[in-house]
This record gives structure tokens, sequence and C-alpha cells, in this order.
């Protein structure tokens, strides 16, 4: 018993949640997260990578 309130409020933030306009900044998001540095500071090349680099 007591469960009401809570089923309510998970049932409105997912109400809210579905039908909520989410304006996403996106360039902002980006710069957050690094995605704009390049890609050799994120994930040095491994060495098959460079096997196949050379084989070219």
């Amino acid at each position: 018993m007591g469960r009401g309130r809570a089923k309510a409020k998970q049932t409105k933030v997912a109400r809210q949640l579905k039908y909520t306009d989410h304006n996403i900044d996106y360039d902002r998001l980006r710069e957050e997260l690094g995605a704009d540095s390049p890609r050799d500071e994120m994930h040095p090349t491994t060495a098959s990578e460079q096997e196949s680099e050379h084989a070219r």
C-alpha cells in the first residue's frame, strides 16, 4: 500500500520526458564532451592500425 503517489509521480515524469520538446544545443554538448579534439589525442593508433597504414 502507499504506492499510489510514487506511481503517479513516475507516470508524470515519464509523460514529461516523452512529450516535452527538448531543445538540445548540440554544439555546446560537443564542446563539453570534447568531440572537436582530434582523434589522435583521444585514441592513439593501435599496432594493427599502424600496420594497415604502412601497407597502403
